[in-house]
């Protein structure tokens, strides 16, 4: 580490007058940081770390002759151990479990998005090479590189938190960051129903559903809890199965033990390397998973895992982006098509019927609630149509004073004709679960 403190820029430091307490600060984490060696100071124990930070930050404020409050020098070291460890000025909102997502428009435009709503902070980078770095920082830590050849980056953080950067060119006002958070605590079903994203009777049909392997597609658009729900199902799945998860950016937190994980790789600077989500399933074939779970499904990979679904991989799950249900089928179909096997309209529905049992679908309402809004089973299909019936869903009546929405989940009075496989399996549900009537939300899970 440097012992020699450089030189502040600017006015004179040892004439206080006319600067605000807020500035010195500044300055005093300014050259804070430019005496520090950062390659050197991470190697160094945090203890000692935070001891020599502590000194040079005294030394430094009796040259300012403006000494700082105890609270403010507190938050003053905090920063700089951000700087060095941590994502710099975001990491005082990864602290904060209440903060859905992180959003850097550029270095000086930070907003954070909080029980569903968005808002601008005071947070901001010195510049633009400071919020690369952090960038490049992310980036280094999962082995991704992002640069003016490869400038988008798709990452993840320790917690399991998604992270996307694009830089110029590509970005006209400098890099741009979003990071989307998972919290330190996986929900369960019990935390959902508190929250009224579905009702306790819901729940227990899923968890039977996922119980005795039935495929399930869950859909939604972005935000709306595909990733967390798929994580609460994942608990389900019997401890003796074993687990191969596929992603681009691994952020599934699966709640059981024995789970492979694969992650892609994109290609090198020679355009070269690339592994892709298809060569990901097609390899987890051969590596006797009893369910194949894929993050999301994007591309020509949807063939494979639909013929996965169709040959002994039962109980496999994904999620796509999808408006409704029956969006989320079309979307699936669509990407079948990308593999290029010119397969036939209605035998690549035919496949699809086969395979998927369930769709779950789940929205971002008015004032940012996320809601299950429905439960479909796939029953078939007639002529050129996959025949979809609704089991669950939320209905909307309005919007309330507090500008969230307000509605009521309703069983739609359908036997599910997957009510026989369930029985084979053991699980038996009352007789009158699947009676039409309003559902009360709230309730614990039977």
């Amino acid at each position: 580490m440097k012992t020699q403190p450089t030189p502040f820029e600017g006015p004179d430091p040892k004439d206080p007058a006319g600067v605000s307490a807020q500035e010195i600060k500044t300055r005093v984490h300014r050259r804070l940081l430019e005496t520090l060696n950062l390659v050197e100071a991470r190697k160094m124990p945090v203890e000692q770390l935070y001891g020599e930070c502590s000194r040079r930050v005294d030394m430094l404020l009796k040259e300012q002759r403006c000494p700082l409050t105890a609270p403010e020098k507190q938050q003053l070291l905090r920063e700089v151990m951000d700087e060095i460890f941590g994502l710099g000025p975001l990491e005082e909102f990864l602290r904060d479990p209440t903060i859905s997502d992180v959003l850097a428009n550029g270095p000086h435009q930070v907003y954070i998005e909080r029980n569903g709503v968005l808002e601008e902070t005071n947070a901001s980078f010195r510049d633009a090479e400071h919020l690369m770095q952090i960038i490049q920082r992310i980036g280094a830590r999962v082995g991704r590189r992002i640069d003016e050849s490869s400038p988008m980056l798709d990452a993840r953080l320790a917690d399991g938190s998604r992270v996307n950067a694009i830089i110029p060119p590509l970005s006209l006002d400098g890099p741009t960051l979003s990071i989307r958070r998972f919290g330190t605590m996986p929900l369960d079903l019990e935390r959902l129903i508190e929250l009224e994203t579905l009702t306790a009777e819901m729940g227990s049909f899923l968890k039977a559903c996922v119980g005795c392997k039935m495929n399930v597609l869950i859909s939604g658009g972005t935000g709306s809890g595909k990733t967390t729900l798929l994580n609460i199902l994942s608990r389900w799945i019997p401890v003796g199965e074993r687990v191969v998860t596929i992603e681009d950016a691994a952020e599934l937190q699966l709640q059981r033990k024995h789970v492979v994980r694969l992650e892609t790789r994109p290609p090198n600077i020679e355009g070269r390397g690339e592994i892709t989500q298809r060569g990901l399933l097609r390899n987890s074939l051969r590596m006797r998973p009893d369910r194949i779970i894929i993050g999301e499904v994007r591309g020509a990979e949807a063939l494979d895992m639909l013929q996965a679904m169709n040959t002994g991989h039962e109980g496999s799950m994904t999620t796509v982006h999808a408006n409704n249900p029956r969006d989320a089928l079309r979307r699936v179909e669509n990407m079948v098509s990308m593999a290029g096997l010119n397969y036939p309209m209605r035998a690549m529905r035919q496949q699809m019927s086969s395979a998927l049992d369930l769709v779950i679908h789940l929205s971002r309402l008015t004032g940012g609630k996320r809601k299950v809004v429905s439960v479909a089973e796939i029953t078939g299909i007639e002529g050129d149509t996959i025949c979809l019936q609704d089991l669950f869903r939320f209905n909307q009546t309005g919007v309330g004073q507090d500008g969230h929405a307000m509605g009521h989940f309703e069983v739609c009075g359908v036997r599910p004709q997957l009510l026989e496989r369930l029985r084979a399996e053991g699980v038996s549900m009352p007789e009158d679960a699947f009676q039409r009537r309003i559902l009360k939300v709230g309730s614990r899970p039977a």
